[in-house]
């Protein structure tokens, strides 16, 4: 069963870069993650979804509803976080969350109390107090407060520690273990690898992929920056999977995609003062994963 369908939804700014004939479905039970580059129209593809703004044509459902038809009973199951959070600035925490569970039909007092002390906030403290990452904190409990069948996330661990983002993956991942479906929209590769099933790719409000992460972990490349002692030819690198190669006196930088041990082996040859090896960023993996893909559909 899918709990969210949609199908070439489109959402137009005249000249600026909206959305464009977006289509695909979110199984019941999975955590499905949605990335693209800031600014590739993930929050526009979220909004609109959620009727928070209206489509310039194309359609949506979640849960079988229309998306706009039955926005009221819908979202009475959704819990979202946005990118940015809002509130009422001189509201105490504990104010905003009564209020918030309010609109739901249910007694969301236990659980709130055990966000509140799984993430470790204040509730007696002003909005307008907390740091940015506490008003994140803020916002999840918010959105998970009331048990929703389906959470809808879009760059949720923005302001997070890194020791609270781990805290929230196995809160996302306890609440998928209970039936719960998860959208989770980031432009940090990474985080969509570790949790979700599945992934669809967006990029200049396009939809270019839906994979399997499994299959885009095969296909992932590697970052890698260093400094050598002594000056390294070009020619040094003439190795299938080394791409975008940058080479100047003693630092050199390439992106690698292959066997691992292969690369390690040239790097054992060489006499080394530094190296750094990262998760490229997405628009660098667009650039080559990509680069034979017809992105105009």
């Amino acid at each position: 069963m899918n709990v969210i369908e949609i199908n070439q939804l489109t959402k137009s700014y005249g000249q600026a870069r909206g959305i464009s004939d977006v289509s695909f479905n979110v199984e019941q039970g999975e955590i499905f993650g949605f990335i693209g580059p800031n600014g590739a129209g993930k929050s526009t593809t979220i909004r609109t979804l959620l009727s928070l703004i209206y489509p310039t044509s194309g359609s949506a459902k979640i849960f079988g509803m229309d998306h706009i038809k039955h926005a009221t009973e819908i979202k009475k199951e959704i819990g979202y976080l946005p990118s940015e959070v809002f509130y009422y600035d001189n509201m105490r925490v504990i104010d905003l969350l009564k209020y918030s569970a309010s609109f739901y039909k249910k007694d969301c007092t236990k659980r709130m109390k055990e966000l509140i002390a799984l993430l470790e906030i204040d509730p007696h403290k002003k909005i307008d107090d907390l740091s940015f990452g506490n008003k994140k904190k803020v916002g999840i409990i918010q959105g998970l407060q009331h048990e929703p069948k389906l959470v809808i996330l879009d760059e949720p661990t923005s302001g997070l520690d890194p020791l609270m983002q781990m805290r929230f993956f196995d809160l996302l991942q306890e609440e998928n273990k209970k039936g719960t479906t998860i959208f989770f929209s980031s432009h940090i590769l990474s985080e969509v690898q570790r949790l979700c099933n599945r992934v669809a790719i967006i990029k200049e409000g396009k939809l270019i992929k839906l994979e399997k992460i499994s299959t885009l972990q095969e296909n992932t490349y590697k970052k890698f920056k260093l400094e050598a002692i002594d000056t390294i030819s070009h020619d040094y690198w003439a190795l299938e999977g080394i791409s975008k190669l940058e080479v100047t006196e003693n630092h050199t930088q390439f992106l690698f995609k292959g066997n691992i041990n292969l690369i390690m082996q040239k790097l054992a040859g060489l006499n080394l003062s530094n190296l750094w090896i990262e998760e490229p960023d997405l628009e660098e993996i667009f650039m080559h994963y990509y680069e034979k893909e017809d992105v105009s559909v």
